[in-house]
């Protein structure tokens, strides 16, 4: 009589350094698993439950300004490299992996109101409250001397350059086309604007460029016409804008209305999203580099991140020390977000407050990778989803969402009854995207 044996050679799937990996030999035939289904949920739930466990994303401070912090500029060929510039018109240049301050020069007299660097980043621009533009060299020794210095007749208010071209943009009461070796600019472009507040040069659309102003308009501008394109008035003052890297015609604006706008530069009547949870003034914003994020900085002492599409943060930071933020920034592999606030500090957080930082084993990796996909699939279930969304803030913030919550209720209530007790069609309804532009011009 023959009898066949079933016969697995170890060798053929054990590595020859560690037999401590033995394959799982496994029947995928869903009804020999009748709760797989239920297994998979608890452990979604466990691994919702340990990421908010191990949620600890500040990582360390950068003290040394002697003043509040008004601009960051991240280096835009070097990871490492950072550049500050405070109220009392000194600039730092900092090496957040070595978390030391490299180089320091009194730069201006008076704030220091914005920083740009070319992308060939061979030398630093700034911009203060002394009507000077100045040049300085990264050639070590660093922010010894400036090379060139240029004064203007008005008070600048930002400054940006140019991706590509030997080209950089100031603002003010107008704004500025310069060249980087001429001491008058190409061309002034305005738009019957007292103040233009900030500026910045779209990654994508290289020619193309953003700029907020005094009178709650956002305008845009080409610097190859002669006039601005673009103009959309919201209800109030824009404090800053941040292009997407990935999509050429989106932008995301920073409000005094406690939310962000984003809009798409082709269509600016109607915005894309509506970003709300800040409960107060939004003084910053910037992109990842992915375009899939951006983080905000805000008068209530909080940072939050929100997703492209969302109309809630993702996420929100905050110390019992860190004051009003002033300027963010999101570095350029993705992993880091910095801050800059009124109490003189760089703060650096983890762009995902449960990341575990270094270098991940092969095994490591397809544990987080597993525990994400469990996440992603059951995320809408409303015990997980609750885990997820709840977090902890001051007392202040708490307070404030709560007043804000019943404001607006108390809004759309008002609305809805004058809406019942009217003529119909005479309170017709306002969609929240549109409520908070006031006109666009071309």
């Amino acid at each position: 009589m023959k009898v066949k044996v079933l016969s697995r050679n170890p060798d053929d799937y054990l590595r020859e350094t560690k037999h401590d990996i033995h394959k799982v030999q496994r029947n995928f035939d869903p009804a020999l698993h009748p709760f797989e289904v239920a297994r998979e949920y608890t452990r979604s739930m466990n691994a919702t439950k340990l990421e908010r466990v191990f949620a600890k994303p500040f990582l360390y401070s950068l003290d040394g300004h002697r003043d509040g912090i008004q601009c960051m500029l991240k280096h835009p060929n070097t990871l490492s490299f950072m550049f500050s510039g405070a109220c009392d018109g000194e600039i730092r240049m900092w090496n957040l992996q070595r978390q030391k301050c490299l180089h320091s020069v009194q730069a201006h007299d008076g704030i220091v109101r914005g920083l740009c660097m070319p992308h060939s980043a061979d030398r630093l621009l700034s911009v203060g409250d002394d009507k000077i533009i100045k040049h300085w060299s990264l050639d070590e020794p660093a922010l010894t001397q400036p090379i060139d210095a240029v004064v203007t007749k008005t008070v600048l208010t930002g400054i940006t350059h140019h991706w590509k071209k030997p080209l950089y943009a100031t603002c003010g009461e107008k704004v500025d086309i310069w060249e980087s070796n001429r001491s008058e600019p190409l061309r002034s472009l305005t738009w019957g604007v007292d103040t233009v507040k900030t500026i910045k040069f779209n990654p994508i659309e290289v020619d193309i460029l953003g700029s907020t102003c005094s009178d709650r308009s956002i305008i845009l501008y080409d610097i190859r016409e002669a006039h601005p394109i673009r103009k959309v008035v919201l209800e109030l003052c824009t404090n800053a804008i941040s292009w997407n890297p990935m999509e050429a015609f989106v932008f995301v604006a920073a409000s005094e209305d406690y939310n962000l706008y984003s809009f798409d530069m082709r269509k600016l009547n109607v915005p894309l999203q509506v970003h709300k949870d800040h409960t107060s003034a939004v003084l910053d914003v910037d992109y990842s580099p992915t375009g899939k994020e951006f983080v905000s900085g805000s008068y209530d002492k909080s940072i939050r991140i929100f997703q492209l599409n969302s109309g809630r943060s993702r996420d929100i930071y905050h110390t019992k020390r860190m004051q009003r933020l002033t300027s963010v920034l999101w570095s350029l592999d993705n992993k880091y977000i910095l801050t800059g606030s009124d109490e003189m500090n760089i703060r650096v957080w983890k762009a995902k407050a449960s990341e575990k930082m270094g270098t991940l084993s092969y095994r490591e990796r397809m544990s987080i990778n597993h525990a994400e996909k469990l996440k992603e699939k059951f995320n809408k279930f409303p015990q997980i989803a609750r885990i997820a969304k709840n977090r902890h803030v001051p007392k202040h913030i708490y307070n404030a969402t709560k007043e804000h919550k019943e404001i607006n209720q108390s809004k759309k209530r008002k609305e809805a009854n004058r809406r019942l007790h009217s003529k119909p069609g005479s309170v017709p309804f306002v969609s929240e995207r549109v409520k908070h532009i006031v006109q666009e011009d071309e």
